[in-house]
């Protein structure tokens, strides 16, 4: 009975601030207050309803009648060499999640699941081999962010927000829009625009449309330099071809200074010759773009090899050759399966 009660109650952390507003205005309150319940469960990490006493104690009490705040269960902290963290969620329904807290030189980016598990097949990455469980909802993406910065040592440090982990932000548009509308609201989670990244396997249409919506930075994990390729390595290739995806791109809105980051994974004799970086510089022209280039993380039952440096780096200077800004991205945190692709969402419970 009480279980029935408590889920039949609004989660106020699946609200943006209009929702908030319209919410509170049923309950006959004020505007503001949606901004002083926003305050506390974002930049005071509030885990309940109680601790807000900036609210009078009948309007707490009344709140509590209809409304809960949600937290995720951290259930392990695995920390790698190289200072990488990964973090397991577990979700009221008893799925898990997976976030990543990696260290850089100035301060730490935090790596984000958008969904548990995935559907998007990609043959070079854990998540997807479970399929997808469900979509998370905003309270479950933003608090994986909260959960950090409140819980562990390096969290007030984090700068940079990447919607990189479990699963594929796109194909949970909803929900991630109304978190990225949080996270970099100056009264929730305070990320400017310019610290937050989505990453997209390539769902074109999409892509307009969340240019239209929100502003955030766009990278695109791409892979390959024709269709047949990245048919077989990103089966969302066969709905939204290389040429589709890339016209979106060239069409994203964003501030006249900033690039479309392109994620390249360099697979042994896969996509990773000197042939491939000279498509790939001819099929970017006209992409305003940087280009990351990922040297494929095995993992167990893993399907492909990772190349050697000199591959790595004879495509890297192909791509200069052709004035391109091409960065070798060190992956971090192999030895607890947080590096790009890894994510599974089992970690071992320790």
């Amino acid at each position: 009975m009480e279980q029935n009660q408590a889920s039949s109650k609004v989660n106020l952390k699946d609200l943006s601030l209009k929702d908030l507003e319209r919410f509170l205005a049923t309950l006959g309150k004020e505007k503001y207050r949606a901004g002083q319940i926003v305050r506390w469960l974002y930049q005071q990490g509030a885990t309940s309803i109680a601790e807000m006493t900036n609210l009078s104690k009948h309007f707490r009490e009344k709140l509590e009648a209809v409304a809960t705040v949600s937290s995720l269960e951290i259930v392990t902290v695995q920390a790698a060499s190289d200072g990488t963290k990964k973090i397991l969620y577990r979700l009221s329904d008893g799925l898990t999640v997976e976030s990543v807290v990696i260290p850089e030189k100035n301060h730490p980016t935090l790596c984000v699941s958008t969904q548990a598990g995935c559907r998007m097949g990609c043959a070079f990455c854990l998540t997807g081999k479970g399929g997808l469980k469900r979509n998370l909802l905003p309270s479950e993406i933003t608090d994986q962010i909260t959960q950090a910065i409140h819980k562990l040592p390096e969290g007030k440090d984090i700068n940079n927000i990447v919607l990189m982990g479990m699963g594929e932000p796109l194909d949970n548009y909803d929900n991630v829009v109304k978190a990225i509308e949080i996270i970099s609201s100056d009264i929730g989670l305070s990320f400017s625009g310019r610290k937050v990244t989505l990453s997209t396997c390539g769902l074109a249409p999409m892509i307009e449309r969340l240019g239209e919506d929100v502003c955030v930075n766009l990278a695109i994990s791409l892979n390959a330099t024709d269709n047949a390729t990245r048919d077989r390595l990103m089966p969302i290739n066969k709905a939204y071809p290389i040429e589709q995806l890339l016209r979106a791109c060239k069409d994203y809105e964003m501030p006249r200074r900033r690039r479309i980051t392109v994620e390249y994974i360099l697979i042994e004799g896969v996509n990773a010759s000197v042939a491939d970086a000279q498509r790939l510089a001819k099929l970017l022209r006209g992409v305003r773009c940087k280009i990351n280039l990922i040297a494929y993380n095995e993992h167990p039952g893993a399907l492909f090899k990772s190349p050697s440096a000199e591959t790595i780096e004879n495509f890297r200077k192909e791509l200069i050759r052709h004035n391109y800004t091409a960065v070798v991205r060190k992956s971090k945190g192999r030895e607890i399966l947080a590096a790009c692709g890894q994510l599974s969402g089992q970690a071992l419970q320790k």
